[in-house]
């Protein structure tokens, strides 16, 4: 609907207040019910609705999105394409999607996360649909273990009633109480409904550092080896991510049910950055605020970033993290 379409809406709802004295009261009953309908239609325009205008998967534009946007992820941005445009492309799922992101800091995994919402929602992360839980704001105080469980399964389940399509992100697994995530299980399972709510269309993506030190090693013995890492596959590192991560007692996920009874779907690794994705994490960046790209800065900044092993000089610290800021000094 344009704007002018909208205008002439908004003038009609206006002037049938003004018509409905000169009518009779049958015809009064027929202007205030095309009023109502007009003022359903100007609410569903101008606010956010669980439908097909606000909510609509878009394939192409994930997948453009994770090819210029995501570097060095060759195996997370297959599965996640994957993953994500199989369960939107389904119109009846046996159980919500499940990922679980794992890697060092500044990979991309809270990056990936605005993709996924980017490109299933009109207003991305900003969507009433889109919920974001971080373990130190939300669930601070291990004396509150109890009613965060609550608190929790009662969000979930008010938020999925109002939409289906509803999208629950978890930041900083690694720093939850173990035990807490076990209260969504239920959600997460193979229910049609419970309590005659259905959860099998909502997305749940849960974003961790655990396991991010076994994914380092395997993406080191490999530079060892002098082999490519894009010959890195997912079945080298899922079983030992999964166990990682299911044995971790620092972990959220640490003898989680939901690892137990298989329900999380796919457990996604992101592998430390090397200097060349930094290069190109600050080409996107300076691409993003309307500059130029220039190779010559981009080495600059790259050159400034703390790499490990201290001697080699082989994965970025922080990946991608501290690009923004450190190109503000450069430009």
């Amino acid at each position: 609907m344009n704007a002018a379409r909208l205008y002439l809406l908004l003038n009609v709802f206006l002037s049938a207040g003004v018509l409905v004295h000169t009518f009779e009261p049958v015809t009064t009953t027929v202007v205030f019910g095309v009023a109502a309908a007009l003022g359903r239609t100007i609410y569903n325009y101008l606010h956010e609705s669980c439908d097909s205008k606000w909510i609509a998967f878009n394939a192409t534009g994930l997948e453009v999105d994770l090819e210029s946007k995501l570097f060095g992820q060759h195996i997370a941005s297959r599965i996640i394409l994957k993953a994500v445009t199989g369960f939107m492309s389904n119109e009846n799922p046996k159980k919500p999607l499940v990922l679980s992101l794992h890697g060092w800091t500044g990979t991309g995994k809270n990056f990936v996360s605005q993709m996924i919402a980017d490109n299933v929602y009109k207003e991305g992360m900003d969507s009433s649909f889109v919920h974001i839980f971080t373990s130190e704001l939300h669930f601070p105080h291990l004396s509150h273990f109890d009613t965060y469980k609550t608190q929790l399964q009662q969000w979930i389940k008010g938020n999925v009633s109002n939409c289906a399509r509803s999208m629950f992100i978890f930041d900083e697994m690694d720093k939850m109480h173990p035990g807490l995530i076990d209260s969504i299980k239920p959600y997460l399972d193979y229910y049609d409904k419970l309590d005659g709510v259905s959860y099998r269309k909502a997305i749940f993506i849960f974003l961790s550092n655990a396991g991010g030190e076994g994914i380092i090693e395997k993406a080191l013995d490999f530079w060892k080896e002098g082999r490519n890492r894009e010959e890195l596959e997912l079945k080298d590192l899922e079983t030992v991510l999964s166990l990682a991560v299911f044995n971790n007692k620092r972990s959220g996920l640490w003898h989680t049910s939901l690892i137990d009874k298989n329900l999380v779907d796919f457990f996604v690794p992101f592998l430390p950055l090397e200097d060349r994705h930094v290069v190109q994490c600050v080409m996107a960046e300076m691409k993003a605020r309307g500059l130029r790209p220039e190779q010559k800065v981009a080495d600059q900044v790259a050159r400034d970033v703390v790499y490990f092993p201290k001697s080699e000089r082989v994965f970025s610290v922080k990946g991608c993290k501290t690009i923004a800021s450190k190109l503000d000094y450069y430009t």
